[in-house]
């Protein structure tokens, strides 16, 4: 950041030029004052220092484009204003500078001071979106109020400039008067109400801006999400990086997962479906009690982005959740956490679960089917590894053929498959779009944005992630019977689970009730009950449910492919993509660039039931 030693005409000819050239600056100002403009945008938002005003300034601080007035030399800030003003309104018409401001203490009413014939819908929708702020917060009782005043400052305070100057040099002057509801009268912050409310705020003055943007200025801003910072501060990519070291300092699902699965199953079939021995899991690489201290010692307070802080804050409690899970393996309390993880089985999802084993028959394999090995499904791996490379040739990934896994998985962009897998080639494409189209691709055009988080995966991303990869089968004709009902079976496996139900008679209700073979009730079983009961598999027919929906009422499908995030964050997506911090789609899946796959979305928006999608 620059340092601006004083507001003399030069210094600010030196802002201007900058300004003019880079269109954007950040610098130091005298008395502590900084000037942060990232982007043209037809407003700047300000703020004036002051003392025992704990957490207004903080309203500002993440804007795209701000103010802070320093202590020092405010006729100069006036002509800094003045200036800036001229200078941006004669290429966007016109500029709003917004002051926001603290109100008396024990004030009750949100007061906007503004020209409201000239700016009816920049302060109407500015009020409107205000007058909610009863309903978003408990206990809060506040009023708004348009004041139609050429004081648009605090009480007692000097006006930023006056009416004709403003008119002059084509700005407007609007005032923010905000309660300090979220403060005490020691001026301490009520830090929890603090942050919701300043979200609240920051998200309600975007909508103004945007008003204003679209009536009164030349601005191509397309949404209002695209108001927000473009530039991230340090802070975001260093908590970013903790989070994303601590996650990779443990692999959750192989820690979870029994190293003696082949040991268990031959027990299991021996004892004709009666025995069942211990799960045997891998010994920790990290201790649970440190990285709980390195989680609660990141600062995600002190972040002011509300995108950014959501985010992080979601995370931080998964990966608590998943660490204590981890302390817990074999335990009752394991599956009590899992529950909670993955939020449990609904009654619909119970229902959608029934109706397709009731509506789905198991079908018999062939003797004589093409059977593929793990070498071979390796094989193809690789050849559509190829084909992301022809988009990108840093595209790198590793397949792993193992022993002691009992699942095919991707883990860290890796692919780990067991030794003595086998399945027919039409599983095989579509295993090859599961893991390598969806949870490879998504893990690698993740590392490629800015927050290693959409690599990693935001919190509760595995239900879209799953939904992606069994949609992706679906697309490429390789959705099958068998495979939908496995993904409904470990939905009923998960129910029963929660009802008190033990592997025999998890196992017994799949083969008898529903028809399951016993290699497949036991394959559901076994891992629905690893760690003491695990609710992973339920958020494959879960996602698939979702994701659905979410195409059925218009939703795009690229865009889920940029990184590891859930159905609920295509909104914070959309805005952090619209603001230039994350990027489009870097690789993408062979399917999505065939006709076949548009016309399958099609019957999907036009409600296509899961049944009707097993590929006969």
């Amino acid at each position: 950041m620059q340092e601006i030693p004083d507001l003399s005409e030069k210094s600010i000819e030196q802002i201007l030029t900058i300004l003019e050239k880079e269109k954007e600056i950040s610098c130091h100002l005298p008395g502590n004052g900084i000037l942060h403009i990232e982007k043209e945008l037809p407003y700047l938002v300000v703020y004036r220092r002051k003392e025992k005003d704990k957490g207004t300034r903080r309203f500002v601080i993440n804007e795209s484009s701000y103010l802070i007035i320093g202590t020092e030399d405010f006729a100069g800030y006036q002509k800094l204003l003045y200036r800036i003003s001229d200078q941006i309104s004669a290429n966007m018409e016109s500029f709003l500078l917004f002051e926001i401001y603290a109100g008396p203490a024990g004030s009750s009413k949100i007061k906007i001071k503004g020209p409201a014939q000239r700016l009816p819908a920049t302060l109407d929708t500015l009020k409107e979106e205000f007058l909610k702020v009863n309903s978003e917060f408990t206990g809060i009782y506040l009023d708004t109020e348009i004041l139609d005043t050429p004081n648009r400052q605090a009480e007692g305070e000097a006006a930023l400039m006056k009416v004709e100057d403003a008119k002059n040099c084509g700005a407007v002057l609007v005032g923010l008067e905000v309660p300090p509801i979220y403060r005490t009268d020691n001026n301490q912050l009520y830090p929890v109400f603090f942050r919701n409310f300043k979200d609240f705020l920051i998200k309600a003055v975007h909508r103004s801006f945007f008003e204003f943007i679209r009536v009164q200025t030349s601005g191509g801003v397309t949404s209002f999400n695209a108001l927000g910072r473009k530039y991230l501060k340090q802070i975001v990519f260093d908590i970013d990086k903790q989070l994303t070291d601590i996650e990779k300092s443990y692999q959750f699902l192989w820690l979870v997962s029994p190293a003696n699965i082949h040991d268990i199953k031959k027990h299991f079939f021996d004892s004709n479906y009666d025995k069942v021995i211990d799960y045997h899991y891998r010994l920790l690489p990290v201790d649970p009690d440190v990285l709980k201290r390195k989680l609660y010692n990141l600062k995600i307070e002190d972040i002011d982005d509300p995108a950014m802080s959501y985010l992080f804050r979601e995370k931080r409690e998964e990966l608590d959740m998943q660490i204590t899970m981890l302390n817990e393996r074999g335990t009752r309390n394991f599956m009590y956490d899992s529950i909670r993880l993955y939020k449990g089985v609904e009654k619909n999802l119970c229902e959608e679960a029934r109706n397709i084993l009731n509506t789905v028959s198991e079908e018999t394999s062939k003797s004589d089917e093409d059977l593929l090995d793990s070498k071979a499904f390796s094989s193809m791996a690789r050849k559509e590894f190829d084909f992301y490379r022809e988009q990108d040739e840093n595209f790198k990934c590793k397949v792993h053929i193992r022993k002691d896994v009992n699942v095919m998985m991707v883990s860290h962009g890796e692919l780990y498959i067991p030794a003595d897998y086998k399945m027919n080639r039409v599983e095989a494409e579509a295993l090859i779009q599961h893991e390598v189209g969806t949870h490879v691709l998504t893990y690698y055009n993740g590392s490629n944005q800015p927050l290693n988080q959409l690599s990693i995966g935001l919190a509760d991303y595995d239900p879209l992630q799953e939904g992606l990869a069994v949609m992706s089968e679906f697309m490429v004709d390789g959705l099958t019977a068998n495979r939908l009902r496995i993904l409904a079976g470990r939905v009923i496996a998960g129910e029963a689970l929660m009802e008190g139900g033990n592997f025999q008679e998890i196992f017994r209700l799949l083969k008898k009730d529903f028809g399951f073979s016993a290699e497949r009730a036991f394959n559901i079983t076994s891992r629905i009950m690893q760690g003491g009961g695990f609710m992973k598999d339920i958020i494959y027919l879960k996602g698939l449910v979702l994701l659905k929906e979410y195409l059925k009422n218009g939703g795009e499908y690229e865009p889920l492919l940029a990184g590891k995030y859930g159905i609920k964050h295509t909104g914070i997506i959309k805005e952090l993509t619209d603001r230039k911090v994350l990027k489009t789609v870097q690789v993408k899946p062979s399917y999505l660039h065939s006709d076949k796959m548009y016309k399958k979305l099609e019957l999907i928006r036009q409600g296509l039931s899961l049944p009707q999608m097993v590929c006969k």
